[in-house]
């Protein structure tokens, strides 16, 4: 077969996070990035290695027999965004605990114990915050204020129906984009360098139903005080289940296609939406992060603080601590906890939260873990990580395996990551005691995953 032909693949493996190994009619065996267990897709070959073949996902030929077993989103097959939409949650959650397993195996990580996988609690409507883009489904067509079609850069799906969200965040969506379509306002053109509209984020604080709106346009004057203002009452004005206490306006001139707020203003309510959970109040800022799924971070969060087995006698330290929301889980009942997080904002947030929450037995380091670790003073009986996507490379890794306590609890967004951290550990005196899996994103490929290192 020459390179750049494609050809039809039968999907019989999958991989964590989302590649699949499959073979086609000649037998020829190609590895690609996409696609479910079973399914048949059209793929092009891209690379020709010795034993196999590399391979780009071009588009669904035929759907597994895993699939069509439930109500499915109408846009599941062009969005890309929830892999497993079509497939029974139990079977779902068994792919998933599936692979995890195998990666483990393959890096040669031995576990005797058995790796449980936790389910969401809800498998609809979870999501408590979503970025959409102003764009077309095709060029010249009308507006559409959607998600980004798979493998397909300058096309947006309206995703009507989307059901990870509730229901106020589809109404909200489709209301904007019947606002700007019929106000016939042009979108940022990526290959033009020209327009206005570029993003809309929604987010939603599920236990108490406060809504904040962000819209993200470049600095075209035509966006003035007087259409501000024209946007702000129409949001109002929608009829929701929540309330939107909180509206803002972000400038975005990068080329890059991604909500860089290079200006932020607020044109109404609060700054903030409020949150609660585990008996805590957060306050949410327009770009701090929270947990996209509250519910399934509650569980999570309480397994962290099973894991360590937090007294009023411990001192903790929470690495990459984010908006400070295990920190604040722990100090509740540990002697003290300290937090060291590298976004101004999010510390900013962390003290607000802490002092909203009246938690004083608490602390924050603003900067690198890299460089603040060295400012931690005193003894730690356990340490928690929850580093972002990349994990935590080398040079960190090593100042942290330097803090020598008895416990790490290692929560990562990406177990492949996490993986090649858990070597180092290993190699390092420190043993797994408990690894389980965490389903944050039902129908979507991504997992959360919670480890228990111990040097006893």
């Amino acid at each position: 077969m020459r390179k750049n032909k494609n050809t039809n693949v039968k999907i019989n493996e999958v991989k964590y996070p989302n590649i699949s190994i499959g073979t086609d009619e000649n037998e020829n065996i190609i590895e690609f990035k996409g696609g479910v267990l079973g399914q048949t897709c059209n793929v092009k070959i891209t690379r020709n290695r010795k034993d196999y073949k590399k391979g780009k996902y071009i588009e669904l030929v035929e759907h597994s027999s895993l699939e069509n077993s439930r109500d499915f989103c109408p846009q599941a097959d062009i969005c890309g965004g929830c892999a497993y939409q079509r497939m029974p949650y139990e079977t779902e959650l068994m792919l998933k605990q599936d692979m995890i397993k195998k990666l483990l195996a393959e890096n040669n990580i031995t576990y005797e114990g058995d790796i449980p996988i936790n389910r969401s609690p809800i498998t609809e409507g979870f999501r408590n915050k979503m970025e959409y883009t102003f764009g077309d489904a095709y060029k010249g067509g009308e507006l559409i204020l959607g998600l980004h079609r798979q493998n397909r850069f300058y096309e947006i799906v309206d995703t009507i129906d989307c059901n990870v969200i509730d229901s106020d965040f589809n109404k909200i969506r489709s209301a904007v984009q019947k606002y700007f379509r019929e106000k016939n306002t042009s979108f940022y053109h990526k290959s033009r360098r020209e327009g206005l509209l570029r993003h809309f984020i929604i987010r939603k604080a599920h236990r108490t139903g406060e809504i904040m709106c962000i819209l993200v346009t470049t600095s075209d004057e035509s966006f003035d005080e007087m259409r501000k203002t024209l946007f702000v009452n129409f949001l109002k004005n929608l009829n929701l289940d929540g309330q939107i206490v909180s509206i803002f306006h972000v400038t975005n001139d990068s080329v890059a296609d991604a909500v860089i707020p290079e200006k932020i203003d607020i044109i109404f309510g609060k700054d903030h939406i409020t949150e609660e959970m585990l008996g805590l109040k957060f306050n949410i800022s327009p770009f701090s992060f929270f947990q996209p799924n509250v519910y399934t971070a509650e569980k999570l969060y309480q397994k962290a603080f099973e894991f360590a087995k937090i007294d009023d006698s411990m001192n903790v330290l929470d690495l990459y601590s984010g908006t400070g929301t295990i920190t604040q889980v722990m100090a509740s009942v540990a002697k003290q906890a300290t937090g060291i997080e590298i976004v101004d904002e999010a510390v900013e947030k962390a003290y607000e939260n802490a002092k909203l929450n009246e938690i004083k037995n608490i602390n924050f380091l603003c900067g690198d873990v890299l460089e603040q670790i060295e400012n931690v003073k005193g003894d730690y009986d356990v340490v928690i990580l929850d580093p972002p996507r990349a994990g935590i490379s080398p040079e960190p890794l090593e100042k942290i395996l330097k803090l020598n306590p008895k416990k790490y609890v290692y929560i990562s967004c990406n177990p492949k990551t996490q993986v090649e951290n858990l070597k180092t550990f290993l190699d390092n005196g420190y043993n797994i005691k408990n690894y389980e899996i965490f389903d944050q994103f039902p129908n979507s490929r991504h997992l959360e995953t919670i480890c228990l290192l111990t040097n006893e």
